[in-house]
């Protein structure tokens, strides 16, 4: 019995799939079947039930793979002090990220990064938040930057920064001209939002609540990312609420949209967080990932201290536009 193949035992139940679990992997199927095959043979046991249409676990099957995820993390510990005297981020952090954080802090964030650390590696999944809280969970990921709040007792979570929320319009659209909106000013005027599963779209419903629902027609259009809202609000289709980085560097060049803050009865702005499971041995490295990103973020977005939860004072106000 090998590690390796005790790896591809947990692919298999994280996929439910030979072929996908292969893919994850990064070997053929034939190889990922075969190791499998000669894991079970050693234990004398079969661990999952094959058809032509699922994988399915037996039930000892079940108790295996929970056996078989505590080695893996166990395993990873024994590579973690082997590491602690290295440089940080030698081995790489598996790192999550929001659609719609992404690409706007990444820029920022990976040459800061690769200054701090140059031999450093960060491995990016960008996904919705329901799969990389599932990843975190499934020993898939180390850490995930995510909108908070984040409900779960088995994750530990470190604030990083708050980002004020602001509306595009069109220009020469009627609340173009103003200092800042409210959303009672958006009655009677189209709200383009993200489809469901993205946290972006909940906190911009929850922010507008005291908006007429029977008003503006945001239910006939949902994107699926924020360029999208972006060039639909170019094109004149309606008005979007945008977070603050969304406005920072290039993507403040879009020509035909105005940036006007939003003004809301709660706060308008939504908090950021670093996520990681408690027991997560690489602990130091996510604190100094977490640090890092404090210390990179442009204008209009404030920074959280580690211990305490007030920001920095940054102003609160577009980058580049």
């Amino acid at each position: 019995m090998t590690l390796q193949q005790i790896r591809y035992l947990a692919a298999v139940a994280d996929h439910g799939h030979f072929g996908r679990a292969a893919k994850a992997c990064y070997v053929s199927q034939p190889t990922l079947s075969s190791q499998i095959r000669k894991l079970e043979e050693f234990l004398g046991v079969k661990v999952f039930e094959r058809t032509n249409r699922e994988v399915m676990l037996t039930p000892i099957g079940e108790e295996i793979i929970a056996a078989a995820r505590k080695t893996l993390e166990q395993a990873a510990r024994l590579r973690q002090i082997a590491d602690r005297d290295q440089e940080p981020f030698t081995t790489p952090l598996h790192l999550g990220v929001i659609p719609t954080l992404n690409p706007y802090l990444l820029p920022w964030l990976m040459p800061a990064f690769q200054r701090r650390y140059p031999r450093g590696r960060l491995r990016i999944r960008e996904d919705l938040t329901a799969n990389l809280l599932d990843g975190l969970k499934r020993h898939q990921l180390d850490a995930a930057l995510l909108a908070l709040p984040v409900d779960d007792p088995g994750l530990e979570v470190s604030p990083l920064f708050e980002e004020p929320f602001w509306l595009i319009c069109p220009e020469g659209h009627p609340l173009s001209g103003k200092q800042s909106v409210r959303e009672t000013d958006l009655a009677g005027h189209r709200l383009l939002l993200l489809s469901e599963g993205h946290c972006l779209r909940d906190q911009a419903l929850a922010l507008c609540d005291k908006r007429p629902r029977d008003e503006g027609g945001e239910d006939d259009f949902r994107a699926t990312s924020i360029e999208t809202l972006r060039q639909m609000v170019a094109a004149g289709f309606g008005c979007t609420l945008l977070p603050a980085l969304a406005l920072a560097g290039p993507a403040a060049k879009t020509p035909g949209i105005r940036p006007v803050p939003f003004v809301a009865d709660a706060k308008a702005s939504r908090r950021v967080g670093l996520a990681r499971r408690r027991n997560f041995h690489q602990r130091k490295a996510v604190d100094l990932l977490g640090e890092c990103i404090r210390e990179c973020l442009p204008r209009g977005v404030a920074a959280i201290r580690q211990d305490a939860n007030h920001t920095s004072g940054r102003s609160a106000i577009p980058a580049e536009r």
